[in-house]
């Protein structure tokens, strides 16, 4: 959640026109002495160097305000001169809402730039630690272990920044438990806090504790929205009007929005409008003046645009899109556009101003809208309002994977029939809108499944979301997000009690815990979809949970217990007549009776495999097992019949046109030979290797889960 900028507004303008080319990046106004007394704070002496010890830890500055005072903006303006990248920072910043990252210079104390998260959500919901951790490990460009918990999460962003010399921005810390974790062990790093009040728990903190704006910078602020004429012709009431509103950025940034979207009004008006609004005795005293020029704007608004306003309390991670607005209003997008730039010139809303702009509610104003909309709208049409706008997510998310399938494919004849506003020109298009609005879509499952009443809609949408990722980055580089959609799948099965449901977010959960090397965590996972399965009748997931759990024995070492399990999975296969399925695990048992050294066992099992492939019509794959077979012969001490079953498996690698495993057989055929004691007949394979692939070529490796360990 962070704070409304102490200036977004840019140089005044008439409303309606366009902002004028190269128009001056907006100012920081004020807060010289909060300044002077942080970077002094910088240069102090800590207590470990009083102590005369190297300190252990960057040094945190910690910038507390209420929400609206500027705590966000003058933590970006500092980092910003630390590292000299405040031109290159205005566009990351634009939309606050986002964890966003400014390479640095090169040069100074702080060469490699600043990293910005938030620490507590629009809605007022403390982010979690490992989402946190997860945000700094993916602007440092660090790849994030699918369902890694906050330790081994805040160990990575230690390790990460312990070789950085950096900002570290966290904005609006709930407390010291959640700054903490994320503290670099690296003296040579700094970080920014904002927060409401003190963090206690982190030693050697002095806070720079923000009021409202001294009445120069405040009066400054304003005419940099509404223009220097109308201050001039009564400067008294612009000051007047900057203490009605505490002197705080986010505020003054409303009210001169106000008036500059009202040209014929006077500042006098505005004052006089402003003061004879009633506080409400539920704030506290300092909240009261953002609180009454936010009612005055938002009564100022015509009634369909006021309503727009308040349904955007409801956008995920406080960002929204014209589409997003559209389906929240049932406006059309080209309209829902229009009122959100409206709203961007009141200081309503902030923009990253891009071709598609993506639109942030400050942080200070989110719980103010949230309180206006359950205030004025009905429940019943906030949930349709919510509804609506899970629906429009979900359809763009299909037509988002759609437009990556084939000219003439069933799902781009479905996306023709969308609506023109859906569509996507392009897969590239796709894949940057869907790069883009990542974290409002993950905000939107996340969101959906905790509301807990639209849980149909919450199981399409991540279906949809699951499908979209997978298809424009790989399942392999969206683990990460993928782990935590398939959990939310998980809840809401739980919730309504969907078996099939999950075993199948269960089995995806484990797979990415193996594919990590949790393989314990798996194994649970395992077990626990096959009893989901179970009570689902569903064969497919009781089967593919059975081999899983198998597979999690054999990576423990377990070589009885995954030879049962893979024998449980093919007792089913072979009741089901899956012959593919039935060639893969005899290939498995074979596998794990070799690492057992159960050669019998194995052979037969290597033998039954080839077979399998063999009615299967697959050459390559037969012969890749009676490789495995001679490797069992050859181990049991049977190299003449290791020798046969190995000619055989040349032919049929001959026959499939497969060079590279031909060229593996025959080195194989070379090894036996030496180790009988053939060695011009072993020379004769080695030169029929090179032949088919070349001397430089590397050879083909057989991979199975029989290769030597």
């Amino acid at each position: 959640m962070t704070d409304q900028a102490v200036d977004t507004s840019g140089p005044a303008k008439a409303p309606g026109t366009e902002e004028p080319s190269g128009a001056a990046p907006p100012r920081f106004f004020g807060r010289e002495r909060e300044l002077k007394a942080l970077r002094a704070d910088i240069e102090r002496a800590g207590l470990d160097t009083l102590a005369g010890r190297k300190a252990p830890r960057a040094r945190v500055l910690l910038i507390a305000g209420r929400p609206g005072s500027g705590r966000s903006a003058l933590a970006e303006e500092l980092a910003g001169a630390l590292t000299g990248t405040d031109a290159a920072g205005a566009a990351a910043r634009a939309t606050g809402a986002l964890p966003w990252a400014v390479p640095g210079t090169g040069s100074g104390d702080y060469p490699d730039g600043v990293l910005r998260v938030g620490l507590t959500d629009p809605g007022g919901e403390r982010v979690p630690t490992e989402r946190s951790a997860g945000e700094i490990l993916g602007l440092l460009g660090v790849a994030v272990p699918p369902g890694a918990d906050q330790d081994e999460l805040s160990e990575m962003v230690r390790e990460a920044l312990a070789v950085r010399r950096l900002v570290l921005l966290l904005d609006d810390a709930a407390d010291a438990e959640q700054v903490d974790p994320l503290l670099p062990e690296n003296p040579d790093c700094l970080v920014l806090a904002t927060a409401t009040g003190p963090l206690t728990g982190i030693p050697d903190v002095r806070p720079c504790t923000l009021g409202g704006l001294e009445k120069g910078a405040a009066v400054r602020l304003l005419a940099r929205a509404i223009g220097q004429v109308r201050i001039t012709v009564d400067p008294r009431t612009a000051e007047a009007l900057a203490e009605e509103c505490g002197g705080q950025p986010a505020a003054l940034a409303l009210v001169g929005g106000l008036l500059a979207a009202h040209p014929m009004a006077s500042v006098a008006d505005v004052a006089g409008q402003l003061h004879e609004l009633p506080d409400s005795g539920e704030q506290p005293t300092g909240a009261r003046p953002l609180a009454r020029v936010f009612r005055l704007v938002h009564d100022s608004l015509p009634q369909a645009a006021a309503r727009i306003l308040r349904l955007l309390a409801l956008a995920p991670a406080g960002l929204a899109d014209a589409h997003t607005a559209s389906a929240l209003a049932g406006c059309s997008v080209s309209a829902a556009r229009s009122t959100l730039d409206d709203f961007v010139k009141l200081g309503l809303l902030r923009t990253d101003g891009a071709a598609h702009p993506q639109y942030a509610v400050p942080g200070c104003l989110a719980p103010m809208l949230l309180a206006l909309l359950e205030d004025r709208d009905r429940p019943g049409e906030i949930q349709l309002a919510r509804a609506r706008m899970l629906e429009r997510t979900v359809r763009r998310l299909q037509a988002c994977r759609a437009v990556t399938e084939p000219e003439g494919s069933t799902a781009r004849r479905k996306l023709a029939g969308l609506p023109r506003s859906l569509r996507f020109p392009s897969a590239e298009e796709a894949g940057a809108w869907l790069r883009v609005r990542q974290p409002a879509l993950l905000a939107s499952a996340r969101l959906a499944v905790a509301d807990g009443e639209l849980d149909t809609l919450a199981r399409r949408l991540v279906a949809a979301l699951v499908r979209a990722l997978a298809a424009h980055r790989g399942t392999e580089e969206a683990a990460p997000e993928l782990y935590g959609l398939h959990g939310l799948v998980l809840d809401v099965a739980l919730r309504r009690e969907l078996p099939r449901e999950q075993a199948a977010a269960l089995l995806n959960l484990a797979d990415l815990d193996a594919r990590t090397g949790r393989t314990r965590e798996a194994l649970t996972r395992y077990r626990a979809a096959l009893d989901a399965g179970k009570a689902a009748k569903d064969l497919y997931a009781t089967g593919r949970a059975m081999e899983s759990v198998g597979g999690a024995y054999e990576e423990l070492g377990d070589y009885h217990r995954a030879a049962d399990w893979y024998g449980r999975a093919l007792s089913q296969r072979l009741t089901q007549g899956e012959r593919a399925d039935e060639a893969r695990l005899y290939g498995r048992l074979g596998a794990v009776h070799t690492y057992a050294g159960r050669y019998g066992d194995a052979l037969r099992n290597w033998r039954a495999a080839a077979s399998g492939h063999r009615r299967l019509g697959d050459p390559a794959a037969q012969a890749r097992a009676l490789s495995e077979a001679a490797r069992v012969q050859e181990y049991a001490g049977r190299p003449h019949d290791s020798l046969q079953t190995c000619r055989e498996a040349v032919e049929l690698a001959r026959r499939a046109g497969d060079v590279r495993l031909q060229a593996a057989l025959q080195l194989r055929l070379a090894d036996t030979l030496d180790r009988l004691g053939d060695p011009a007949a072993a020379g004769l394979h080695r030169g029929a290797a090179d032949r088919l692939l070349g001397e430089e070529a590397p050879a083909y490796e057989i991979r199975s889960a029989s290769t030597e360990k």
